[in-house]
């Protein structure tokens, strides 16, 4: 069994078969057999894992099993107490409810690499940046969670996945490292 980490970078699909326009996922990754264990919208950027164990990748990416995925979001406006509680509670997506989650404010990640290409900067809008722990993860979830309570996400990055946190694994944009299968974090599976 093979479980590789990624820092998937901003327009890279999740997908291995070339695309005419973005990056794929066969730009960063040259382990044959691995596929994502879930995945991240190509406007989005950060923590992704690949196995070539058909079970692990269920536990990881099936909602069923409630693997935390950790993501920090940068909203546009200045999110207040009530819309962090409305996150928290389950949003009303009109397709589906989401589940409770963790919602919180947090500082500008003074960790957090550049993004190329940069957000839109607006000096006269405000941004604010909220750490959101899910169970869920599907698609285009925390955008159209942010989005449902007023505060559209500009920036989405995948920090954690379990007790697996990027900056731990010290991965930089596009790097990938592979992970041993027995490891203090497996309980997290």
């Amino acid at each position: 069994m093979r479980l590789l980490a990624l820092n998937k970078p901003f327009g890279t699909i999740c997908q291995f078969s070339p695309h005419e326009t973005r990056a794929s996922l066969a730009d960063w990754v040259k382990t044959p057999g691995v596929y994502p264990a879930g995945r991240l919208d190509s406007d989005s950027e950060g923590l992704l894992l690949l196995t070539d164990d058909g079970a692990l990748q269920a536990r990881i990416a099936e909602p069923r099993h409630k693997l935390v995925k950790r993501y920090w979001a940068q909203v546009e406006g200045a999110a207040d107490a009530a819309a962090l509680k409305h996150l928290a509670s389950g949003v009303d997506l009109g397709d589906y409810v989401t589940r409770p989650c963790k919602a919180q404010i947090i500082e500008p990640p003074a960790t957090l690499w550049l993004r190329n290409p940069p957000i839109r900067f607006r000096a006269a809008i405000p941004t604010t940046w909220i750490e959101l722990s899910i169970t869920e993860g599907k698609n285009r979830q925390v955008r159209r969670m942010t989005a449902a309570v007023g505060f559209p996400t500009l920036r989405l990055v995948r920090v954690g996945i379990g007790a697996l946190d990027i900056f731990a694994l010290g991965l930089e944009p596009g790097a990938s490292r592979e992970l041993p299968t027995r490891a203090p974090w497996d309980g997290a599976f």
